[in-house]
């Protein structure tokens, strides 16, 4: 659900529709009304996920426009939407999803890109985003330099018992999805926050104590995340930051900083992601943990 989270905000740009985003199970309970010019996107790894399928029926029964972007030709999903996206990822054997969702996220801006080919009001922003796309591969390339920097940043963390995660705007769904990473397979308590949400509880978990990892990027956000970081650090918050490598003004409020690549706002999220996927593996290993098979999961949830 995160990598749809990632992507409501360029679609609604690209498309001018509002986009709800649904966990399948919620949804499900709450028999929520689908009418026949509705679209509805089934996003599953495995494409087998038994919530997700059932949703699909329930969507299909009442006339919406099924598509499904699963990474399994043949799968349930792919089998019984109108039409998909296959993502073309590999096989991911990690319970963990980790290029499966970069992939489903891309995946997701091409079809905000694809519907947008016809505004020419957009067409100046489309071009943005394709040239970003285009660079994407080597700045990848650049934050995966970073590992030995987030090993010894793990080495610091792993005896933790909680751990925060912080952003907003683009960078909200990458603290999420981060903070899923690391509950997964280090099995620290580890929550994803939205930095405007702070003052409405989440301050009250943060003192000298506390490690806070933030997400800050050089984006219409910046001003309210600097915000965020300045309550952090009033209340004795050590926060680990995320940010641009020009941004000197938030390193001056650091504890420490990872320092990614600039790229477009809207694919930020492909290489902020990186950097906490690869903290959730050394702390996982540091702690003694199988990192492909954590404990009580399965890679396709096939019950409901």
């Amino acid at each position: 659900s995160c990598s749809w989270l990632q992507t409501r905000q360029v679609l609604e740009e690209l498309t001018e529709l509002p986009v709800m985003v649904e966990l399948a199970s919620d949804f499900l309970d709450r028999n929520t009304p689908v009418f026949r010019d509705d679209v509805c996107f089934f996003i599953s790894q495995s494409g087998e996920t038994a919530d997700t399928l059932l949703a699909l029926r329930y969507c299909k029964d009442r006339g919406a426009l099924t598509v499904g972007v699963t990474n399994t030709v043949g799968s349930s999903i792919s089998r019984e939407t109108d039409c998909g996206v296959h993502i073309n990822a590999g096989p991911e054997i990690g319970v963990a999803s980790t290029k499966a969702y970069t992939s489903q996220f891309i995946s997701l801006v091409m079809f905000g890109l694809m519907m947008s080919e016809d505004r020419i009001s957009l067409q100046n922003r489309r071009r943005e985003i394709i040239l970003g796309l285009r660079a994407l591969p080597e700045l990848i390339k650049e934050v995966l330099s970073l590992d030995a920097k987030i090993h010894d940043l793990a080495l610091e963390l792993y005896m933790q018992r909680s751990l925060l995660v912080m952003g907003r705007g683009y960078n909200y769904a990458t603290c999420l999805e981060g903070a899923l990473k690391i509950k997964e397979i280090t099995y620290m308590h580890s929550e994803g926050i939205l930095a405007g949400e702070l003052k409405h509880g989440p301050l009250a978990l943060v003192d000298k104590q506390m490690p806070v990892i933030m997400v800050i990027m050089k984006d219409p956000c910046f001003t309210k995340c600097q915000n965020a970081l300045q309550q952090v650090t009033a209340r004795q918050g050590r926060p680990i930051i995320l940010c641009s490598k020009d941004d000197t003004e938030s390193s001056r409020f650091a504890y420490k900083t990872i320092e990614l690549p600039r790229t477009v706002d809207c694919l930020q999220g492909v290489l902020s992601v990186i950097p906490l996927q690869l903290l959730s593996f050394h702390l996982a290993v540091l702690r003694g943990y199988d990192v492909d098979f954590p404990r009580n999961l399965a890679k396709s949830v096939t019950v409901e």
